[in-house]
């Protein structure tokens, strides 16, 4: 081995253990590389082809190589550390976070740690200054932001920020005219496997639960897949079937409050998010209906509460872990000076019970 042999001669040299603490440099040697290389294979950069990072991550564990943060930090004027910005959600408890982007976040610390960043996790509300805080400080070298919110309420401070060169991803819907880096989910393929799903089990009147409007981008976007469901099934879209609502239990209530009060007939309910779907379920129960033999239920995020309820929801899955680990990913190519496009990312429908056939 190339590394055993130097540290072999560091010994010889030295006339027992080599006293001189191996380099970036000596490993540039010993793999052929250049010295940058050696820095970005062992910051896990994509730019780094995987044979090349095995390689130099390999005779850097034998020389038992240790990256000083501190000195790397002082030479790139980086903090080595990533931002996550929570934004004010409605939530089933005090936290106003929604449960959805909790779940992430075991997977986007797990991958911080991976390649080398320290995470600072912060709560921001929309009113505050957090679109010229942490990168222009130096508190962080970039920034993660989560968070339904109104969308129209902080596009342009999205727009400052790429103005201000700020590097930032957001996990949101994934367009051609967003300002930034944008990740997300196929939302609107995903609208349109769960009502795909509801008409296969016998259901024609679908009300939609969800703030279709720019407000709502990703909401739109699971309208606009409800709608193309229904059009390939031959079925006219019924705006009295459509309830306006942002993610939380109460939004539900209301929803079908309104719905059952209107007279409006429908036999199954399509929420734009879980948070949705479960006060939805609770209000259709309340009411003396049950599900899903009166009324079926299809959410929105499968958060660790939609396997809970009685019956388990049927939901559209997003992949966490993936998701979070693509958010890390894409923020440090975007550090690194490379071209990243925003991206939409497969989900999948998770059929439990408050879905099951209308019988005949």
């Amino acid at each position: 081995m190339l590394a055993t042999a130097w540290a072999r001669q560091e010994r010889q040299h030295m006339g027992g253990s080599p006293s001189r603490k191996p380099t970036s440099f000596d490993i540039a040697y010993l793999a052929g590389v250049s010295q940058p290389t050696v820095s970005r294979a062992l910051r896990n950069s994509p730019s780094v082809s995987p044979a090349t990072r095995e390689k130099i991550q390999k005779i850097a564990k034998e020389l038992n190589y240790k990256v000083d943060k501190n000195a790397s930090s002082l030479r790139s004027q980086q903090s080595n550390t990533l931002a996550l910005l929570f934004f004010e959600d409605p939530a089933p408890d005090d936290s106003l976070i929604n449960p959805f982007f909790l779940s992430m976040l075991g997977s986007i610390t797990r991958q911080c740690a991976r390649r080398g960043y320290d995470l600072l996790i912060s709560f921001q509300q929309l009113s505050g200054d957090w679109h010229t805080d942490y990168q222009d400080s130096h508190r962080a070298d970039g920034i993660i932001l989560l968070g339904y919110g109104d969308y129209e309420d902080y596009r342009d401070r999205l727009t400052h920020l790429v103005g201000q060169g700020t590097h930032f991803v957001r996990w949101g819907l994934a367009g051609t005219d967003e300002p930034g880096l944008t990740l997300g989910s196929d939302n609107r393929g995903g609208g349109k496997k769960a009502v795909q799903h509801l008409l296969e089990n016998g259901r024609k009147n679908i009300a939609f639960i969800g703030t279709a409007s720019s407000h709502a981008p990703e909401f739109e976007a699971r309208w606009l897949g409800y709608c193309d469901a229904l059009t390939e099934a031959g079925i006219a879209i019924d705006p009295a079937l459509q309830r306006d609502g942002f993610s939380s239990e109460e939004s539900g209530v209301d929803a079908v409050q309104s719905l059952i009060a209107s007279g409006q007939k429908f036999d199954a309910i399509f929420a734009a998010s879980d948070l949705i779907a479960i006060g939805a379920m609770r209000t259709v129960q309340e009411a003396g209906l049950k599900i899903p033999e009166d009324i079926a239920v299809v959410g929105f995020d499968d958060i660790p509460a939609s396997a809970m309820t009685a019956p388990p929801l049927t939901t559209v899955t997003q992949d966490l872990k993936t998701a979070g680990e693509a958010l890390v990913t894409a923020l440090l190519q975007q550090i690194a000076g490379e071209k990243v496009e925003s991206s939409a990312l497969p989900v999948k429908l998770m059929v439990r019970d408050s879905s099951a056939a209308a019988k005949p």
